[in-house]
């Protein structure tokens, strides 16, 4: 029977000197025991236990849900969570099929899920000069409900960054009014407010992935490392879980991914299956320019 040889190591540290000191009497010959190993420890290590993170970034999926999971309703924060489940114990399954453990649950160190807490300010829309208070907005609601479904969750983390308004200009006129009133289509006499998008920025996010990748490979709390994103920005701490040993799997949800982060990647695999409208693959991949900051009528600047 292997054992967790983590859950061994202080154990070991304790009576590895005594191991040493006694080993003449112990018996040489075991396949376990031996004067070069009086603990067995290669017996221990050849049946560690794999381990492994699972982080999700909470802007994408919630992004990709509609194409790759159309049944889940996007709005209700407890279908959501249950669906983090969902695949979390997907890419758990999938390990199994190598691994075999009783339980698959056995492989996790821990879930990750990364977003960002919604904007709460108050403030007047450019036009009309509306009273808008975000903290009250359907999609700051549903941040909220989420992250406290999410939070009673075992094993599960959530790390949220913030978004911050532009303390410059609030206000963001939206592409195409902008290029309609460049071009002499439109007066700003004809500009409405939802011609407006909120200026506002997430922070801390990426950052908080990073880290964690970091700090978990450097540690050695996990041996497998999978990530749900398409972001090349993790490039670098990819890199830096491969060199260490550490495997880095990727789920981008069915979404095409730069060639750059393809390079540096062990593995891609979904933990849902393949939509069958090809069209998913051709919805959009959240940038930094584009994540949704909380509330439901812009569009979120890093």
């Amino acid at each position: 029977m292997c054992v967790d040889v983590r859950a061994m190591t202080d154990y070991i540290h304790l009576i590895r000197p005594l191991a040493v000191r006694f080993a003449p009497i112990l018996d040489s010959g075991s396949a376990i025991m031996s004067k070069a190993d009086p603990l067995g420890l290669s017996f221990w290590v050849s049946c560690q236990m794999v381990r492994a993170a699972i982080l999700i970034d909470g802007g994408y999926l919630l992004k990709r849900l509609p194409a790759v999971r159309s049944d889940v309703n996007a709005s209700d924060a407890s279908a959501v969570a249950q669906t983090v489940n969902q695949l979390v114990r997907s890419h758990l399954t999938q390990l199994d099929e190598v691994h075999k453990v009783p339980n698959i649950y056995q492989l996790l160190y821990r879930t990750f899920y990364y977003d960002a807490r919604p904007y709460t300010g108050k403030e007047h829309t450019p036009v009309g000069k509306r009273s808008i208070d975000y903290s009250r907005t359907p999609q700051a609601l549903f941040r909220k409900s989420l992250f406290k479904a999410l939070h009673g969750q075992p094993n599960l983390a959530v790390r949220l960054g913030e978004v911050r308004r532009n303390p410059n200009r609030f206000w963001l006129l939206h592409e195409r009014p902008q290029k309609d009133l460049l071009n002499g289509r439109i007066a700003v006499g004809d500009l409405t407010d939802g011609d407006f998008a909120p200026a506002l920025r997430q922070k801390g996010v990426d950052m908080r992935i990073g880290l964690d990748i970091a700090s978990i490979t450097l540690k050695r709390q996990a041996d497998v490392i999978v990530l749900v994103s398409g972001d090349a920005d993790f490039v670098p701490a990819a890199k830096l879980a491969r060199r260490e040993g550490v495997k880095f799997i990727l789920d981008p949800l069915w979404q095409d991914i730069p060639p750059d982060l393809f390079e540096h990647i062990d593995g891609l695999r979904s933990g849902f299956s393949k939509p069958k409208n090809d069209r998913a693959r051709q919805v959009q991949t959240p940038s930094a320019v584009d994540r949704d900051s909380g509330d439901n009528q812009a569009p979120v600047r890093r």
